[in-house]
C-alpha cells in the first residue's frame, strides 16, 4: 500500500434523496419536520466513521436554513465532519489532481433517489 492509499478518505455525500427521503423544499423548511432516514444510512456512516473517513455532507438547501438542517440532521442521528449548503440543484463535479503515481484521486457515484447509501462501497 502506498502512502497515499493509507490517507483518509473523503466522502462528499447529499442529504435529501441520499440519506434521508427527498421532500420538496418547502416541507424540509417547515421548522417541524422531521427527516426520513433511508434504510442502512447510520449504519454506513458508522462504518465510514469507523474507517477514519471524512464525512462532508451536502446539500442545495440554503445557507440561512442551516441551524434548522443542523437539528433536523441531529435528531436524525447523522453526523458528519463539515456540511456545504446552498450547492443549487444543478449538476455536482468533483475536480482533483491525479498523484504523481497516476493514480486517480477523485471519484463520482450517483445513485437513484431514496435508493440510499446501503449498498455504496468504497
Amino acid at each position: 500500500m502506498s502512502s497515499t492509499d493509507s490517507r483518509p478518505k473523503t466522502i462528499f455525500c447529499d442529504i435529501d434523496g441520499t440519506l434521508v427521503k427527498h421532500v420538496p423544499p418547502a416541507t424540509a423548511q417547515d421548522p417541524t419536520f422531521e427527516m426520513e432516514l433511508l434504510e442502512g444510512t447510520i449504519e454506513k456512516l458508522l462504518e465510514w466513521d469507523r474507517l477514519g473517513y471524512n464525512i462532508i455532507l451536502t446539500t442545495g438547501r440554503k445557507e440561512g436554513l442551516r441551524q434548522q438542517t443542523e437539528r433536523q440532521l441531529q435528531k436524525a442521528g447523522i453526523f458528519y465532519d463539515h456540511l456545504i449548503m446552498g450547492l443549487g440543484g444543478g449538476a455536482r463535479y468533483l475536480i482533483n489532481d491525479n498523484k504523481p503515481s497516476g493514480t486517480e484521486s477523485a471519484f463520482g457515484i450517483c445513485i437513484e433517489r431514496n435508493k440510499g447509501i446501503k449498498d455504496i462501497n468504497i
